[in-house]
This record gives C-alpha cells, structure tokens and sequence, in this order.
C-alpha cells in the first residue's frame, strides 16, 4: 500500500471508529495529521496481520494497545489542529 493510500485507508477507518470526530478527521489536511493517520493504518496492519498468523498475543495486545493511544492523540490533535507534530511532542 503507498503512502497516500494508507494515509487515506487511516483516515477513514479512524472516521469509522471515532464517529464523534468523523467531521474533523475528514477535513484534515494538515501534514502532521496525515501523519498521525498513517502511523494507525501502519499498526492495525501490523496487529491484524498478527492476530491471522495466531501467535504471540502478547504483541498483538501491545499494537491494540497502540491503536487506542493513537486515537487518543487524534481526538486531541482534533482539538488543536494549530499545533506542529502534536503527536512527537512527549
């Protein structure tokens, strides 16, 4: 999958799961935001793939683990989109 493809497969499937924040995810275009949507298609792939093979769920309990916290950090980057790379800052 490219960049962009997976940076859009990000956006919708945070819309899908955050329907809260449908509106402001769609109308992101914001760099850092198209980031924050890659790096979560990134991770659900990694954890689905995964969970198909059946092992080491403790690694797929960590990616879960990561998807929620990228959410989060969506939920609140949505709410200051002014700042630059919100989600590298610790």
């Amino acid at each position: 999958m490219t960049r962009s493809n997976r940076r859009e497969a990000g956006r919708r499937r945070l819309a899908m799961r955050l329907p809260h924040m449908r509106t402001p995810i769609m109308e992101a275009r914001e760099p850092w935001q198209l980031e924050l949507f890659e790096a979560y298609q990134m991770a659900v792939e990694a954890r689905d793939r995964l969970r198909r093979r059946g092992f080491n769920l403790k690694l797929v309990r960590e990616y879960d683990e990561t998807c929620v916290e990228i959410e989060q950090h969506v939920i609140d980057a949505m709410h200051e989109p002014s700042r630059t790379n919100y989600w590298m800052i610790p």
